[in-house]
């Protein structure tokens, strides 16, 4: 009797998903957990394992399908992997495969390209692959491919008149190069999101600036010691971190979000952190951050980025915040004005920290300057609460002894 290969039960957030890739194909000995096929959702892209050993049956949702949870995807015809004739041809090359383990970001882009990922070296863990690395490979594959076309260009150029007909003219259209390609189902997610950000919010921002000399000389005295006690490099995200959960407990409607003519008071301190992938943008919340100190912050940060370049993140680790905060410095960003993540109703923009004249008793110093923006929906907050809210994130920084000692 025929197993059937399901789409796992998808999170109440998330109605359906797109078939991305089959990792095998009708006839194909598969093993118990193996991975057959890759759905992409708005936030994280699902494996689907084999529930059994046996041979691969009928595919009835081929890539591109939209599908939702329990929808059948396939049919499983079960088989002792151990008596089937097709497992010495394919032992070998799943041998093969383990010894360079793939996400499913990185086997779509190996699919999609038709490279060979044995010739690209990973960079992960044990030799992992990570999607940075495929991508790096590709821009280094188009350039060199690129060099190729000048140089022939050239030759033609200077080639006698009577030769230059030997030689293919190549097409204008060629050097001008335009490539259609659908919204991956993040993107469009994002994109949907930011719009619905801009039409249903009251939106506006405030700025202010941080002499971040203070931060700066705390975290160079200690960051050595720090490391050293807790195996992870001490950053300046997580003093903004903790900066904004004390500007949240003084004004919580900005830790408050918006549902339909109710107001919710959140209170816990979910914090999202904006990160900036190949696929898009995405929020990983530290959940409960009030409770974490400067290396638990520091700690879940360096794991969200892990996961994030191995593309193993998961809902639990996306769903859900109550306020956000984004780096666009890490860039060189001097100045911007974040979008609202909804449902929440304010973010806080970090920027490139430069060194500027500023005025301290009379005279004209040369500080570590940081300018802060804060985004907040208006129909909620009004602009006393977010001009505080972002003095206090200012006054935590600048004398970071209110962090430490809880005053």
């Amino acid at each position: 009797m025929s197993i059937e290969v399901l789409v796992p039960n998808l999170p109440e957030s998330v109605s359906d998903a797109t078939l991305i890739t089959w990792h095998k194909q009708p006839g194909d000995t598969v093993i118990k957990n193996e991975n057959l096929v890759d759905l992409e959702t708005d936030k994280v892209v699902l494996e689907v394992p084999a529930p059994e050993s046996g041979i691969l049956g009928k595919i009835l949702k081929n890539d591109g399908a939209i599908v939702v949870g329990g929808e059948v995807l396939a049919l499983l015809e079960p088989q002792a992997v151990e008596a089937s004739p097709t497992t010495a041809t394919t032992a070998e090359p799943e041998q093969e495969e383990s010894d360079i383990p793939l996400s499913p970001s990185v086997r779509r882009l190996i699919a999609e390209n038709a490279l060979d990922p044995s010739v690209i070296k990973g960079s992960g863990k044990d030799g992992r692959l990570t999607k940075t690395d495929v991508m790096d490979y590709l821009h280094k594959k188009t350039l060199q491919e690129a060099q190729l076309i000048v140089p022939a260009a050239k030759v033609q150029a200077t080639m006698p008149k009577e030769t230059e007909s030997a030689v293919t003219a190549m097409p204008s259209s060629s050097l001008r190069p335009e490539q259609r390609v659908p919204m991956t189902r993040l993107r469009a997610k994002v994109a949907e999101r930011l719009l619905q950000a801009q039409q249903n919010a009251a939106m506006l921002t405030t700025f202010n600036e941080v002499n971040m000399q203070n931060v700066i000389d705390l975290r160079n005295q200690y960051k050595e010691r720090f490391e050293q006690k807790h195996h992870v490099k001490l950053g300046f995200m997580s003093f903004f971190v903790k900066a904004s959960i004390e500007a949240l407990k003084r004004f919580p409607a900005i830790n408050a979000s918006i549902d339909d003519n109710d107001i919710i008071y959140h209170g816990y301190y979910d914090i999202g952190i904006a990160v900036s992938t190949e696929r898009g943008l995405i929020v990983p919340v530290l959940r409960d951050a009030d409770q974490l100190d400067f290396a638990g912050i520091e700690q879940s940060i360096v794991d969200f980025g892990a996961k994030t370049k191995n593309g193993t993140l998961t809902y639990d680790d996306l769903k859900g915040g109550t306020f956000t905060i984004t780096n666009g410095g890490i860039f060189g960003s001097m100045l911007s004005t974040p979008i609202l993540n909804p449902p929440q109703c304010a973010i806080l923009g970090m920027h490139a920290i430069k060194e500027r004249p500023v005025v301290e008793n009379g005279q004209i110093v040369i500080r570590p300057i940081m300018y802060l923006a804060l985004s907040y929906d208006h129909r909620l907050v009004d602009g006393r609460e977010a001009v505080q809210f972002l003095v206090t994130i200012k006054e935590c920084l600048e004398a970071p002894a209110h962090l430490l000692l809880n005053i």
